[in-house]
């Protein structure tokens, strides 16, 4: 890891920016995938299946059986582990449903508010070298609890065309029934346009590699909606001297082991605290089973020695994913976060506590989109209706009004719409 100490300001622009990503240009392949699925529907889902999963599937839903023994593939404490982030999970989305307000707003005038759940949903869960069934709870018990309708699970098949265990219990324990084995560009495409066999949904969620992220936006083309930009992960840490490095050192690993492009930071303004991570970070590293992802992350990651007062501004500059703050005086570094996914505070709350079990959202705003997007919750499953009704007393109160400003914006016809109303009850 490269150290920065004390930065020009004109410096941090650079010093932000994420590392670049030798991505192929993949708007060819995932048009191609596209317009094969929108005109051969399952057989094109089942082509490209063979093609880059090497499996060929007559038909992608997992049976309802196999949905029903995946507890029993699993250990029972990891199933025990999954109930109890599913609780957790579940209890602190739970908190996010309020009442809609009835609001009058002038005598005879009432406005109000409802959420409605979006009515079909879709899950993307990778299931490569790091299956990730967490996210089956992270966007599950939301979409379950919004009222969602219908919600279809997505993941590719291994070459024996099965799913790893863990991802078919998560989906089994939220009460997810449908579950495809597809992955990649062709599943993103298979919820765009729908098949004989698989229904066509209105939103998109979940993580996925390059060729995923290029087929969701893809997916904005025709209409439908994603959750949210996606990138590589990442982690900025803020730490002092009080800070324990070995816990800075293993927060910093844990992240750098998502993948080769994910990037970690840490701010301090200790010099003994930079060099303390740095000997924790060689020695922990090495026993790591992901080192060598690990160390391609760390040669994109960075250390920079700051001032006290300008460790916030560097820091909602980045606008990271997730952010530690590990100091003597967190409440300070709390109160000054604006940019920030989630934020994690004191010594010993550990990013992984957010990734699985504490109970708030993994799927977060990376790349520097925290700056103006919020990381999934129950509200990434709803969409929010506006109701208003208006009795004979409210239109003589507000009528006047309208018509003024309609006639002030030459639209006679809105004027006359409430002339008409007006003349009945005056």
């Amino acid at each position: 890891m490269r150290v920065f100490e004390y930065p020009d300001k004109i410096e941090w622009k650079e010093l932000i920016e994420r590392p670049e990503v030798n991505q192929q240009d993949l708007s060819e392949l995932v048009d191609t995938v596209f317009k094969n699925v929108a005109k051969n529907g399952d057989k094109a889902i089942r082509q490209y299946t063979a093609q880059f999963d090497g499996v060929d599937l007559l038909n992608p839903l997992v049976p309802e059986k196999e949905l029903e023994q995946s507890r029993e593939k699993i250990s029972k404490d990891l199933l025990d582990a999954m109930t109890q982030a599913s609780a957790n999970i579940q209890q602190f989305h739970q908190s996010q449903c309020t009442e809609e307000t009835m609001i009058e707003t002038m005598p005879g005038v009432q406005c109000y508010r409802k959420s409605q759940g979006i009515e079909n949903v879709g899950l993307y869960i990778p299931g490569g070298t790091a299956p990730l069934f967490s996210t089956v709870l992270m966007l599950g018990i939301p979409a379950k609890i919004a009222g969602c309708k219908n919600i279809s699970l997505f993941t590719p098949p291994d070459r024996n065309g099965l799913i790893n265990p863990a991802i078919l219990a998560a989906a089994e324990l939220v009460g997810i029934n449908k579950v495809y084995k597809i992955g990649g560009v062709q599943a993103i495409a298979a919820m765009v346009f729908g098949t004989n066999t698989i229904s066509k949904v209105d939103k998109i969620f979940g993580p996925g590699n390059q060729y995923v992220t290029a087929a969701k936006q893809e997916a904005l083309k025709y209409g439908l909606s994603i959750d949210m930009p996606a990138g590589p992960s990442e982690l900025l840490v803020i730490a002092d001297d009080t800070a324990n490095t070995d816990f800075v050192a293993a927060d910093m690993l844990s992240q750098a082991e998502h993948g080769a492009d994910s990037q970690v930071i840490l701010l301090t303004s200790s010099k003994s605290v930079v060099e303390n991570v740095r000997k924790a970070i060689d020695q922990q590293v090495q026993v790591l089973p992901r080192k060598g992802i690990a160390l391609k992350a760390l040669a994109n990651s960075k250390i920079v020695l700051l001032k006290k007062e300008d460790i916030m501004p560097w820091s909602n500059a980045y606008a990271p994913e997730h952010l530690i703050i590990n100091t003597a005086d967190n409440d300070y570094y709390v109160d000054n976060v604006i940019n920030a996914g989630s934020v994690f505070i004191g010594q010993y709350t550990p990013e992984s506590a957010g990734d699985y079990a504490s109970g708030t959202n993994h799927t977060l705003p990376t790349n520097g989109f925290a700056r103006n997007y919020s990381g999934v919750s129950v509200d990434s499953f709803v969409k929010k209706i506006t109701f208003q009704k208006i009795t004979s007393e409210g239109i003589k109160a507000i009528g006047k009004t309208i018509e003024l400003m309609a006639e002030a914006e030459d639209l006679q016809a809105h004027k006359n719409a409430v002339t008409i109303r007006l003349n009945t009850v005056l």
